[in-house]
């Protein structure tokens, strides 16, 4: 069965993922951990790879499901049909976030340098550097179109 990419309203990934798999539509939504700061604590907590977009497995009569949950906006297309992800991309993609980056330094670039990324969900791609800052760093990822920032942990 072919996968589909279901764009969702804003902020609304995990509920989405939930209320699919309580209808028994295979579902995956790429989650990542990361470090929060507000004014008064630090906390990890689990935030969607991808915003707004969700991934879903079923056979193409049974599309129209997934318009019974709330949450759920469209499907994403690509060249006038519905975008179809390859299995060993999904795999991929899960694989890749089994092992996170948790650290990095910065030593020697600037704005404008090409910089692979040797760990993490986006292992083997290369990012061109946008923005330093001192505990993070701003990546345009070319061959995806996107940007994604790289925080230091710190040390407890």
């Amino acid at each position: 069965m072919p996968w589909y990419v279901i764009y969702t309203k804003p902020r609304n990934e995990k509920k989405v993922a939930e209320r699919l798999l309580q209808i028994g539509i295979t579902v995956y939504c790429p989650m990542i951990t990361m470090m929060k700061q507000w004014s008064d604590r630090k906390k990890k907590v689990q935030m969607p790879l991808l915003n707004s977009y969700v991934f879903v497995c079923l056979e193409e009569k049974e599309r129209e499901q997934v318009f019974q949950v709330s949450g759920v906006v469209r499907y994403l297309f690509w060249l006038g049909k519905p975008a179809i992800v390859r299995e060993d991309e999904i795999v991929a993609l899960q694989e890749g976030l089994k092992d996170t980056m948790t650290s990095f330094e910065v030593k020697g670039i600037k704005i404008g340098d090409v910089l692979p990324i040797p760990t993490g969900p986006f292992q083997g791609k290369e990012g061109i550097i946008k923005q330093i800052n001192k505990n993070s760093l701003q990546l345009i990822l070319k061959e995806l179109g996107v940007l994604i920032t790289l925080n230091k942990e710190e040390n407890k």
